[in-house]
């Protein structure tokens, strides 16, 4: 009988132990850990790296603690093949499983950067650089490749107004080639389900479509009014009458770098293919990036009697069908507006 007590006591000691191990287990995957110092780290996990690897790769980077304790918890959840690749921000302490469960997730870290609509591609650059994802000449540079749009324009020189407005997410690594990328798939995922369906009697070209969009997104920034200005430019194509757009000659005097934030006589006389004042028809591309709206009122400008709009000075427009009609808008909404202004402003300053 003595063995048998001896084997009883042997199967309570393992049991314990066992019970031991399980308990210590538990406690380390349930346990908070932070090790890094700063107030972040980033680990780059590569495509194809296996449980052992990532684990050491974490355990240096001070996320967890060690690495039997990371791979036994991509064990017990399951988890060892769902790992995946990308780089990951870690901040706060975490446990083996929280660390775990995001790897699954793919839960990698990206930072927005947001292009409204109406910019250029030179705008566009400063932003990039300006937050801090890479030069302003680097993203210049990724743009001035038509290549990813030349089998819908044939005609283009770089992708301006192809650069679709959005807010993208990129990952640390991205490079401005990446992001213009990007940019360019957003525009033809926008784009060219529209342009399938378009009006059977419509002629204008993709380069065309969107020069007409990009005027209507600088003209007016009201959803109910880009229709009607596309309208109106639509009329005056139709009978020959000039443009007179003018963000085409703020973009004109920006190409030839005289641009100072305000339209002058002088500068209504640059010779330029963009200058509408000028030469008839739309300028030669396309002077911004458009957004949606202004794209669909492009490709569909309404029936209007409308020639001619004038600002209110409020974000909206008053249209007009003749150019008397038009003139006493201009009196009413321009040069009394800005009379009325200055003499306040002067009668405030003494």
């Amino acid at each position: 009988m003595r063995w048998l007590r001896r084997l009883l006591l042997l199967a309570v000691v393992v049991a314990a132990g066992a019970a031991a191990v399980w308990w210590e287990a538990d406690r380390r995957l349930s346990t908070p850990f932070r090790a890094f110092e700063g107030e972040e780290v980033f680990v780059d996990i590569a495509p194809g790296t296996g449980v052992r690897a990532i684990g050491r790769r974490l355990v240096q980077a001070g996320v967890v603690a060690d690495e039997w304790t990371f791979r036994l918890a991509a064990w017990r959840y399951g988890r060892e093949r769902a790992l995946k690749a990308g780089e990951y921000r870690f901040s706060e302490a975490a446990t083996p499983r929280e660390v775990i469960d995001r790897l699954a997730r793919g839960d990698v870290f990206l930072r927005p950067i947001t292009f409204p609509e109406g910019l250029t591609i030179a705008e566009m650059a400063a932003i990039f650089e300006q937050r801090g994802f890479g030069s302003a000449a680097s993203f210049r540079a990724a743009a001035a490749d038509p290549a990813a749009m030349l089998d819908l324009d044939p005609r283009a020189g770089d992708l301006e107004g192809y650069l679709f407005p959005d807010t993208y997410a990129l990952p640390r690594s991205a490079s401005a080639a990446d992001l213009v990328g990007l940019m360019v798939r957003q525009f033809r995922k926008a784009f060219e389900p529209r342009w399938a369906v378009r009006g059977a009697d419509y002629t204008r070209s993709v380069r065309e479509t969107v020069t007409l969009a990009s005027l209507v997104e600088k003209e007016t920034a009201r959803p109910d009014e880009r229709p009607i200005v596309a309208g109106v430019y639509a009329s005056r194509l139709r009978i020959g009458m000039g443009l007179q757009c003018d963000p085409t000659v703020i973009y004109a005097l920006m190409r030839a770098g005289q641009w100072n934030g305000n339209i002058t006589r002088a500068g209504l006389q640059i010779d330029s293919p963009y200058n509408t004042y000028r030469y008839a028809g739309l300028p030669p591309g396309p002077i911004a990036a458009p957004g949606l709206g202004a794209i669909e009122a492009a490709l569909a400008p309404a029936a209007v009697p409308y020639l001619y709009f004038v600002s209110r000075n409020d974000g909206s427009h008053v249209f007009a069908s003749s150019l008397p009609e038009h003139n006493r808008n201009v009196e009413q909404y321009q040069i009394r507006y800005f009379r009325e202004r200055r003499a306040r402003e002067r009668a405030g300053a003494r």
